[in-house]
């Protein structure tokens, strides 16, 4: 399920017919084009938006138009109308984030960004979007977007803020740069011509020079001051006098002329301005809903365009005149004048009624929020089959919870769950476990019948979910079943991130069987309800199954499905769809893919937080690099690894590092210590290495043996052939060929379906002496043949110089090769740099050559770099 997007927010308001024409700011502002960012900023009531709206109807390119409001501090709606409004533009813009903005917990804003600027890249014409209201704006996330996006603006757009304060980010570098141009009080201000041609010839009200520069003086030529004047001064015999007599400061001319307008209108105009106040936006059926209107009353449609027609501070938001809103100072004083009449709770109320028949769903909790009115608030966001937690308004619901007495939720233990669910959802986990043993306190001393179960499984379910967090696979599982023992059958968006978690745990436990029959189940469910992160997050658990059962087609077929779904849009889950065709590739030993889906995954780790998805982006940068032969790549990689894993407490991948430096101590010859690691951790593929590194067959077939029993009993095909591939190589190296030649046709057969290449030239020389063996005898000829050749193409290529670049020098090379000045290789390198400068005079003269590009182009000839 998508948010509701109303049109009206993007609704460019048209010029007067009869407004002021401002050609000294628009001027600058077509002036300001060439630049990146315009800011319009001044307190309430300069005409900011009509000044924008006017330039833009005399401009020719086109433009977006996003009004803001503080609900927009949602980052989910903010983005929603963010892409609605670049939509204006180029209607397919934007495609792929739109499925991410239903996801319960966005990725940083600034990522949603990179893949929005990335399509404006695409866009051929150039245009102006403007960001009204800005200061409605209070969110930290949003501002660190906006700068991000200002930052790195397509050429062909140019941003216009609207605001009547600074905006939250900052803009010194943007005027050093002279990418900013402002337009401040001091420029909004009419002046005096500008003030004579308003008063006298739009508001028709024939005032004397004098008046008119009395009056533009005492409102410091503020346009809603000047119209508010003038409004108050209608009818009167001596204008010019009201004019005389008019004094004050800002705050008091305000509360005056407003009281003078309203307290002129009909009492029944006046009853709708006071009633109506509440909404932030209106239309005809929406008013009427609110006044409770009776049969012979003028219908909201038509009092709306009476209260246009006399210039009574309603804004039309789009060309048909449905939708209006309230001169925003007008409606702060209605509403405070409502605040003292009371009966705000019935007129919200009201309009909850009116928004929840209409299908806006949210727009109706946060008016039931508004009317006090906790049931219907409370039923609300649960939504129509899907919460509005889980439709990405968990940030409103929290504020609403938030604000309520402790006793109220205490006496409401359903809310006290629908807290802890929504503080799940913003990542505070820590603060979930509080709320939720509060509501069981209070669960008890109540009889909840079945909605009570239904309650005990979602605080079991919410527990599982944190468990997940932290790798509990035991109290996942024990929460998970509890959770779907209690929870409603038609409780399917709860039940289905219930089993997506219970295959998590199983995963966890090296069931992996019953892990894909609970991801497999959870997917089908997610999308037929239409739950879109628990969809991505179920077939990612079921594509790392596949890929274990050595399936590596179909897990590529379904990781591939998630990147599918997720389209462009930055979802940090996707991370691991590119991790796993990364290993896919690279087993296939198609490493260019590899290394393109590995960085794919490695820009999006970094923002899962809590996770060690970073951790894992490591270990495979590891055998990324011992293929190209990097030892020194690869050992970096695992120290990094190491030290992820100490600063967050990954355990439970300490022994997947501790193969990985194994495997490199025993590269380097040191046994002793490989094996120290090897014991601490419990590794016996890594223990039969290290004996068959010491000429221990015996020792190491006792150890293989019973690992490729166990793991065909488990049903763990990865690890099955792995075991197969080195006991071979045991067998082989103990005499016993025969025995051998029959365990490598076994893994051979296993290996063959998923098109392995990597797991068997990864085994070096051993294991291209045994395939050739194979195939002498006939063994799988076809697929042995297309090994063989993979040996020879990863065979690194001999220097044919007469004194070889040392490994440090084809290290400088290399950076050479990528651009980088002698000062960045120092850092790279950790070299001074007259060292760097050495190595280069070694480089060259080695090489037979004078300058860096020469030295580049002829280590390419020769098959260095």
């Amino acid at each position: 399920m998508s948010i509701p997007i109303l049109s009206t927010k993007l609704f460019i308001p048209p010029p007067r017919p009869q407004a002021v024409r401002r050609d000294r700011l628009t001027d600058r502002l077509n002036e300001g084009l060439r630049r990146k960012l315009t800011l319009i900023s001044a307190s309430a009531g300069f005409g900011k938006t009509t000044l924008a709206g006017q330039w833009l109807a005399g401009c020719d390119r086109p433009a977006a138009w996003l009004s803001l409001d503080e609900e927009d501090n949602d980052p989910a709606r903010f983005l929603a109308y963010f892409v609605a409004a670049l939509r204006t533009v180029s209607p397919n813009i934007g495609e792929g984030v739109l499925g991410v903005l239903q996801s319960p917990q966005l990725p940083p804003l600034e990522a949603i960004m990179t893949s929005l600027i990335n399509d404006i890249f695409s866009l051929e014409a150039s245009f102006i979007f403007v960001l009204d209201d800005y200061h409605a704006i209070e969110a930290e996330p949003i501002h660190r977007a906006i700068h991000f996006l200002i930052e790195q603006l397509p050429p062909g757009m140019h941003l216009v803020l609207s605001t009547r304060k600074a905006p939250g980010f900052p803009l010194a570098k943007l005027r050093a740069r002279d990418q900013l141009t402002e337009l401040r009080v001091p420029d909004l201000r009419f002046n005096r011509i500008e003030a004579s041609l308003f008063l006298n010839r739009v508001m028709e009200l024939e005032l004397s020079p004098e008046s008119v520069a009395l009056l533009e003086a005492r409102t410091e030529g503020w346009v809603a001051g000047l119209q508010l004047a003038a409004l108050s001064s209608r009818g009167r015999q001596d204008a010019d006098g009201f004019v005389r007599d008019f004094t004050g400061n800002h705050p008091y001319i305000v509360d005056y002329l407003m009281e003078e307008v309203l307290q002129r209108q009909p009492e029944k105009v006046q009853k709708f301005l006071l009633v109506t106040s509440i909404l932030e936006r209106m239309c005809g059926s929406l008013c009427d809903a609110v006044l409770g209107m009776k049969e012979g009353e003028p219908d909201g449609q038509t009092v709306l365009r009476s209260l246009e027609q006399t210039n009574l501070f309603v804004v039309p938001l789009d060309d048909e005149r449905r939708w209006y809103r309230y001169h925003h100072l007008f409606a702060e004083l209605l509403q405070r004048r409502l605040r003292l009449a009371g009966g705000e709770e019935e007129l919200h109320g009201r309009a909850s009624v009116w928004y929840e028949d209409e299908g806006f769903e949210l727009e109706a909790f946060r008016h039931a929020a508004a009317a006090g009115d906790v049931d219907r608030a409370a039923r609300l966001i649960e939504g129509r089959g899907m919460p509005l937690i889980f439709r990405g308004a968990a940030v409103p619901v929290l504020d609403w919870l938030k604000s309520l007495p402790e006793p109220e939720l205490s006496a409401r233990p359903a809310l006290g769950v629908l807290y802890a669910s929504a503080l799940l959802f913003v990542g505070r986990m820590a603060d979930a476990e509080p709320r939720l043993l509060d509501a069981e306190a209070a669960m008890r001393a109540m009889d909840l019948g079945d909605r009570g179960r239904d309650l005990i499984g979602h605080i079991a379910s919410i527990r599982a979910t944190v468990a997940v967090a932290m790798h509990q696979a035991d109290v996942i599982m024990e929460q998970s079943r509890r959770a779907l023992d209690h929870l409603h059958p038609g409780n399917l968006p709860v039940r289905t991130a219930t089993t997506w978690a219970l295959g998590y745990a199983y995963q966890l436990r090296g069931d992996r069987a019953a892990a894909g029959r609970a991801y497999a189940e959870a997917l089908a469910v997610s999308e037929k309800i239409g739950h879109y992160i628990i969809g991505v997050m179920s077939a990612l658990g079921l594509g790392s199954v596949q890929e274990g059962a050595n399936r590596l087609e179909l897990a590529a077929d379904t990781y591939r499905s998630v990147l599918r779904k997720v389209g462009e849009a930055p979802l940090p889950a996707v991370c691991e769809a590119h991790l796993g065709l990364a290993r896919i590739s690279y087993q296939r030993n198609e490493l260019d893919e590899a290394w393109r889906h590995w960085r794919a995954g490695a820009r999006f780790a970094p923002l899962l937080e809590n996770t060690d998805r970073e951790l894992a982006c490591e270990l495979f940068l590891f055998r990324l690099k011992l293929a190209q032969d990097d030892e020194a790549g690869a050992s970096a990689a695992v120290a990094k690894a190491e030290l992820l894993a100490e600063r967050h407490g990954f355990l439970h991948r300490l022994p997947e590092i501790a193969a990985a430096r194994a495997d490199l101590l025993l590269r380097e010859g040191d046994a002793e210590k490989a094996a120290e690691l090897v014991r601490r951790h419990e590794l016996p593929l890594c223990q039969a290495r290290l004996c068959l590194a010491r000429g221990d067959w015996t020792a190491a077939l006792v150890l293989l043996e019973p690992l490729r029993r166990r793991m065909e009993e488990s049903g763990w095909e990865d690890e099955r052939l792995r075991a197969l591939i080195v006991e071979s190589l045991a067998r082989k190296a103990a005499g016993e060929g025969n025995q051998a030649l029959e365990l490598l046709r076994n893994a051979l057969t296993l290996a063959e379906p998923g098109g392995f290449v990597r797991i068997f030239v990864d085994e070096g020389e051993p294991m291209e002496r045994l395939l050739s063996d194979a195939f002498e005898r006939g063994i799988k000829r076809g697929y042995t043949a297309n090994l063989l050749a993979a040996f020879r193409s990863a065979i690194p290529k001999v220097q044919p110089l007469v004194e070889p670049l040392s490994e440090r020098e084809l290290e400088v090379l290399r950076l050479v090769a990528q651009g980088l000045s002698n000062q960045e290789i120092g850092e790279r390198l950790f070299l001074a740099l007259s060292s760097v400068k050495g190595h280069n005079r070694n480089i060259f003269g080695k090489l037979q050559v004078l300058r860096r590009t020469e030295a580049v182009a002829r280590a390419r000839e020769l098959g260095l770099l």
